[in-house]
């Protein structure tokens, strides 16, 4: 059951409102999102990349460029080795650019998702070194790595660490042991002693940074890598990282450059797919160009997806998109009869009763298996592990709810895993089959989560009446963008509106138009996209059989929903209407 929670934040938005020029309603929007003082309320606003903080204060940073600096003049070979997913790949060419522009003999590798699993491995170590490889640096990866590190290290390799995911930690009584890889210098703000403030960042921001601070030891200009926000932008979206802080300013920086890339893989992916580059959004990059760059790592390699980034001739950056677009429309048929498979063994089986799901997909494609995960999260609101056969073990990806932290559960579990690694809302693990089933018990056993906890919550920023959806104040609210995690996109709630008619519209009837009532007796049209069935469904069981038709043909009498709702404004023929788009009812 849905809760409906109305957030009651109190401030003085009229002098908010005053100081920042926005609206009182806009003041309330913001200070909704804990955004709170002027510093904070004018970094929201306004920040600028300039209003970044110093790479210089992660640590190991100096160290770092010191390393890198000496290599490049004395034409070391460097590797970057990187992760097959959206951040891995787009900080492996952020860190390929920047080191091939300051002159360095530097090439990638990327571990094969099936063959190789996440990050750094004894293979990828052993490849860089018969091919000759002086130094290695991780992006987006490396972190939890310390035995692989250590065999790189006796091969006498240099291995420099930039990462974002959580140290390692074994747990004695009650006393956290942090454990590094011993690597020659290690660049992850998630260190208990890093001194960097915002901690948020993906990896191909901290690839970034690195990259930043390498110019500048050579004296050259760090507007030159500019480009590469659009990168990091991207990133930052498809990893699902917070957009507040320096993330929000990336990201709001990198999608206004993405509009106009130069990057010839980019542009022929927005062509491939059909997005509007003028009006290309936070949602295009992580239901649209997200997936298609995820593709090549999930079903094939994401080799493919970094020589998308690094195409040089049109015709190759063509022939890249449409692979990864062909790719990722295979990988939707494949997700759907997964998800369809994972739903089953919950409502069939005691899962059903397991507030932690772990679900045992046998032959689901191991590289599916996070975003099944996620979409069964979605469904029961509970924090789901999905597991697959792998060449030897069992794999699986988990993705869990806020009140869950997934690492920290996991590693309660360690003795059973052969392997883990992740952060508090997504997690990696590999097992033995025989360890499944104690795996499922151990994480149940240990659970503290309560009904409340696995209610999905429905925060509702306001109550508004459909008067107030005027195109001034639909424009005002795109300050408050981009949209995503940790920066949510408002919500507005509407009670006890009367249903006037309604139709059914889209090429697979997939989308309801109702023309709706307030209470305040305004009309305005309203636009429903989610599953028709079940809204339809509702409406029968809520007033009773023909409601359906009633709707259809303006017989509504009687007909009221509460309903939460996003404003728009429907540009129709040069024809300019306020419009509503409902996310929940009841």
């Amino acid at each position: 059951m849905e809760q409906w929670v109305l957030l009651r934040k109190g401030a003085d938005f009229e002098g908010i409102a005053k100081k920042f020029h926005i609206s009182p309603r806009l003041a309330c929007l913001i200070r909704n999102r804990d955004i709170i003082g002027d510093e904070a309320l004018e970094l929201y606003l306004n920040g600028k990349l300039s209003g970044l903080s110093d790479g210089n204060l992660m640590k190991d940073m100096e160290r770092a460029v010191s390393i890198l600096k000496k290599k490049i003049e004395e034409h070391k070979k460097i590797r970057v080795i990187g992760d097959y997913d959206i951040d891995g790949v787009n900080a492996t060419y952020i860190l390929l650019e920047g080191l091939c522009s300051l002159g360095a003999d530097a090439d990638s590798d990327i571990p094969d998702r099936i063959k190789d699993g996440y990050g750094l491995n004894m293979e990828l170590i052993e490849r860089a070194y018969k091919d000759g490889t002086d130094t290695i640096v991780t992006c987006d990866n490396g972190i939890a790595a310390a035995e692989e590190i250590a065999h790189g290290k006796s091969l006498g390799m240099t291995v420099i660490v930039t990462d974002h995911h959580e140290v390692p930690f074994e747990e004695n009584d009650g006393e956290r042991c942090y454990k590094l890889p011993p690597a020659d210098a290690v660049i992850d703000p998630k260190q208990a002693d890093c001194g960097y403030p915002f901690k948020g960042l993906c990896g191909a921001a901290v690839a970034y940074k690195l990259m930043e601070k390498l110019y500048e030891s050579f004296g050259r200009d760090v507007a030159e890598l500019s480009y590469l926000i659009e990168n990091v932008a991207i990133a930052t979206v498809g990893d699902v990282m917070d957009l507040v802080g320096e993330n929000r300013i990336l990201v709001k920086e990198g999608l206004s450059r993405l509009c106009n890339t130069k990057n010839l893989g980019m542009e022929a992916l927005i062509d491939c797919t059909g997005i509007d580059r003028n009006h290309i959004g936070a949602y295009h990059i992580g239901f649209v160009l997200g997936p298609c760059l995820n593709a090549g790592g999930r079903l094939d390699t994401a080799k493919r997806s970094l020589a998308l980034l690094r195409a040089k001739t049109w015709q190759e950056a063509k022939h890249q998109a449409e692979e990864l677009k062909a790719l990722n429309d295979s990988r939707k048929d494949m997700t759907e009869q997964a998800v369809t498979q994972a739903a089953k063994l919950v409502e069939e089986h005691s899962g059903a009763m397991d507030r932690v799901l772990v679900l045992y997909l046998p032959d689901c494609h191991e590289s599916l298996a996070g975003i099944v995960a996620g979409r069964i999260r979605e469904r029961y609101a509970r924090p789901v592990i999905i597991l697959t056969d792998a060449e030897h073990d069992v794999k699986g990806s988990g993705r869990s709810i806020e009140a869950y932290h997934m690492y920290e559960e996991l590693n309660q579990c360690r003795g059973l895993l052969e392997k883990f690694g992740g952060h508090k809302l997504a997690a990696g693990l590999t097992l033995k089959k025989d360890n499944v089933d104690s795996l499922r018990l151990m994480l149940n056993e240990n659970c503290t989560l309560t009904k409340e906890d696995m209610a999905e919550k429905v925060s509702i920023d306001m109550e508004m009446p459909f008067s107030c959806v005027t195109e001034e104040f639909v424009s005002e609210l795109e300050l408050l963008e981009p949209f995503g995690k940790g920066n949510t996109k408002p919500v507005f709630a509407a009670r006890d509106i009367s249903l006037l008619e309604g139709r059914i519209l889209g090429k697979n009837h997939n989308v309801v138009k109702l023309r709706v009532r307030d209470r305040e007796h305004t009309s305005i049209d309203a636009m429903f996209f989610g599953d028709t069935e079940i809204f339809l469904d509702y409406l029968e069981k809520k007033f009773g059989a023909g409601a359906k038709e009633r709707l259809f043909s303006g017989r509504t009498k009687g007909m009221e929903l509460s309903v939460t709702y996003y404003p728009g404004i429907n540009d129709y023929q040069g024809r300019r209407t306020p419009q509503i788009v409902i996310t929940h009812y009841r």
